[in-house]
């Protein structure tokens, strides 16, 4: 079969056995259905999986055109990533929050993006809370009974306890979308009386079960769960292998970002002794590198927002952002619309800021940067904590890698490459790499040159990236605890409290995501190194414009893969 047909033919059975993930994507055939939770449901998947890679494996590359070797390349990992995910670590057997993004995620996608016209959105919608109280039957059956997985080490993995605590919390946000369903059929004209009715009805019923799978949890599930949030070595080194697609291991990562983290504190160490006088003042400078660092982050992190500021501030910072790179001709715009918003509370258990783009196949709709605001119930202390972490020039940085030319950017630019497969399956890698990466180069070509403690805030930004990869390394596939984690990130990396606490939730609630922003990070600034030699050996040097331009061409594929792309 001509390897085109092939991918089609895949193509639809992915979409009709993952609808959740097809609405996501922008490919609306299946959005008033959910994926079958049941054990014949998962066999079926899994069926799939493997017989489309036994398929794509007898086309000889020899045949393929170079996109198309690029493409059945991918085919090929996404499709093992993805057997993975469902056979080995078949987190619907374990972590309860892998149904609150399951649900979340396909009732937003259905209210946030105006792809069709509101009655045929929420006539799928409608469909989708129908048949949400059976879908919560299901997830509820299989954290109740969890199939004997072994997973390398001898072990069954139980119900983890804190992915159950924290779904008790988070799925209410899964309630709030269904009624937010029912205001928005509110909406709909006087002719579409029955489908209001029937939208309402729906949401009701499905507010009802949520209610009452709330309760399961917090009154059955989590007096059990006795599971452990960490993957263990064999699990972790698996996912990390699938989920990231680098030829590293956990081990070289590793090492690589504890060879970082010192380079970095270093030169934090020495702007921090320069900027000592303008931002402390008079007071000596101590002897210890860590006090000297701390005490000029301390006094930057004073100047920030309000937290009811925060969005018009990003919106401001945004249209200054754009600004320096027209003057700069640093690269080219993207045409798609970009709204600035509180995140959606099923998606506030990660906290911080995130990009949510419309579909790779939704192209032209909105892109939300989302900011989470601080829970009602925080103290005054912990509040405060969070803005000083969140300061006005994290801010900037934050807004640069989220929005221009940060996700936001890189994502119009990747909806533009023609290859379906590269906008369907892209790389998390390539993606937090190139906002990170892209960071570093709006400092080097002197966004905020006029100020300098900027530059120091950045390499605080930076370190992040560093700890987090330490961290879910350490968590994962060994015995890093709360203190360690948080001496790590609060000593080590100059956090705030409040932003530490974060991230020690977000990193025992995911794993291998933390890494991807320092292993693409530094995969994008060696693809650069590389290309600064070969402009040097011809006589030039660099120009940034046709260099960016050229790694966000191509979708978003795994680094190693753009890497062989661009040496042809």
């Amino acid at each position: 079969m001509e390897f085109r047909a092939l991918v089609d033919e895949v193509l639809a059975d992915y979409y009709r056995l993952f609808p959740a993930t097809a609405t996501e994507l922008g490919m609306h055939a299946h959005d008033a259905t959910w994926p079958d939770l049941s054990d014949a449901g998962r066999v079926e998947r899994i069926a799939f999986l493997t017989t489309a890679a036994d398929r794509v494996a007898t086309v000889d590359p020899k045949d393929l055109s170079k996109d198309d070797r690029i493409d059945r390349r991918i085919l090929q990992e996404s499709l093992a990533a993805i057997r993975f995910a469902e056979d080995d670590l078949d987190e619907g057997h374990w972590d309860a929050m892998a149904y609150v993004y399951l649900f979340g995620n396909g009732i937003f996608a259905l209210l946030a993006r105006e792809f069709a016209p509101l009655p045929e959105r929420l006539t799928s919608a409608a469909a989708r809370l129908r048949a949400l109280p059976a879908a919560l039957e299901q997830a509820r059956a299989n954290l109740t009974d969890p199939r004997d997985r072994r997973a390398g080490t001898g072990r069954a993995r139980e119900v983890s306890q804190l992915h159950a605590e924290r779904a008790v919390t988070t799925m209410a946000g899964v309630a709030e979308l269904a009624r937010t369903a029912s205001s928005e059929a509110d909406r709909l004209e006087a002719k579409d009386a029955a489908l209001r009715d029937e939208v309402q009805a729906a949401a009701g019923q499905a507010v009802e079960a949520i209610e009452g799978y709330i309760g399961w949890l917090r009154d059955e599930l989590v007096p059990r769960a006795t599971g452990d949030f960490r993957l263990g070595a064999d699990l972790y080194e698996r996912k990390f292998r699938h989920a990231l697609r680098t030829e590293l291991t956990p081990d070289q990562l590793e090492a690589r970002a504890a060879a970082d983290y010192d380079r970095v504190r270093a030169e934090m160490v020495r702007l921090a002794r320069d900027l000592w006088s303008s931002w402390v003042g008079t007071e000596p400078v101590p002897e210890d590198e860590a006090s000297l660092v701390r005490g000029v982050l301390d006094a930057i992190a004073g100047d920030h927002p309000r937290a009811e500021e925060l969005l018009d501030w990003c919106r401001d910072e945004n249209g200054r952002i754009e600004a320096f790179i027209r003057e700069r001709d640093l690269i080219g715009p993207a045409d798609e619309p970009l709204k600035i918003v509180w995140t959606p509370p099923f998606l506030r258990a990660f906290g911080g800021a995130m990009l949510i783009p419309p579909g790779p196949l939704d192209r032209g709709l909105d892109s939300f940067f989302a900011i989470t605001p601080m829970p009602d119930d925080w103290s005054d202390e912990r509040r405060e904590s969070y803005l000083r972490e969140d300061n006005a020039r994290m801010l900037r940085l934050l807004t640069i890698h989220e929005a221009v030319p940060g996700h936001y950017l890189q994502l119009a630019w990747s909806n533009r490459c023609p290859s379906l497969l590269r906008a369907i399956f892209g790389s998390g890698v390539f993606a937090e790499g190139w906002a990170v990466y892209v960071t570093q180069v709006m400092m080097d070509v002197g966004y905020g040159a006029e100020d300098p403690a900027l530059m120091l805030v950045h390499w605080k930004f930076y370190l992040r990236s560093i700890t987090n990869t330490l961290m879910d390394i350490r968590i994962h596939a060994g015995t890093m605890d709360e203190d360690e984690a948080m001496s790590l990130m609060v000593d080590g990396g100059f956090q705030e409290y409040g932003e530490a606490a974060n991230k020690w939730d977000r990193a025992r609630l995911s794993s291998t995501q933390l890494c991807e922003y320092f292993l693409g990070a530094v995969q994008l600034t060696d693809m650069e190194h590389h290309a600064r030699r070969r402009a040097a050996a011809s006589g030039g040097e660099l120009s940034w414009r046709p260099f960016l331009e050229s790694l966000i061409s191509h979708g978003s594929p795994p680094p190693p893969i753009l890497r062989d792309i661009l040496a042809g």
